[in-house]
């Protein structure tokens, strides 16, 4: 028993130091006074470790897959916020998939940048909910009738951090069949 509470309280501290820094994180990409340590980065690299983290939690009957397209060149970013982006957007496809499924994350060249793809097959999104998805305390469902929580902050977080890194940001959806997330980042 007393190993379950620890566990809970163990829980709720990671998630109240995540909404911290996402705060934080919001407050200075406002600012305008948000960081980047912009290189060239090995995308791939920076693409397995975010999923290899995460599959020993991975529900039973939901796939992660990884495809990476060969000889995929650098990109210039930042290797911390590229890590960022890619755990918010696998965290969010993951907790909009609650029945299951396939979750796919893409990178492939697409002349002069990186595209990478985040591809869920969950709950996807309302037609007129797309144009806000990606506002500051924006929430698909603020009501939490899905049952998915949330502060509104990491899409909004994540479309700042591609736009600091001179990349685009985009999502395609079709509620009932899931969401693609998309970004791209210059070549090295």
């Amino acid at each position: 028993m007393l190993e379950a509470l620890l566990a809970i309280v163990s829980d709720e501290a990671a998630r109240l130091a995540r909404l911290l820094d996402d705060v934080l994180s919001a407050s200075r990409l406002d600012a305008k006074t948000e960081r980047f340590e912009i290189g060239p980065i090995d995308a791939a690299k920076v693409a397995r470790a975010a999923v290899e983290a995460v599959r020993p939690r991975l529900a039973p009957g939901l796939v992660l897959d990884l495809v990476i397209e060969p000889d995929l060149p650098p990109v210039a970013a930042d290797a911390d916020k590229l890590r960022q982006i890619l755990i918010n957007l696998r965290e969010n496809a993951i907790k909009y998939s609650p029945d299951g499924g396939r979750v796919l994350i893409a990178l492939s060249r697409q002349g002069s940048v990186v595209r990478f793809e985040v591809q869920d097959q969950g709950l996807g999104i309302a037609e007129d909910e797309l144009p806000h998805i990606f506002e500051r305390f924006h929430r698909v469902d603020p009501n939490m009738t899905r049952g998915v929580g949330g502060t509104g902050l990491g899409l909004y977080i994540c479309r700042e951090l591609v736009e600091g890194m001179r990349g685009r940001m985009w999502v395609t959806s079709i509620e009932g069949a899931g969401s693609t997330f998309s970004f791209e980042l210059p070549i090295a």
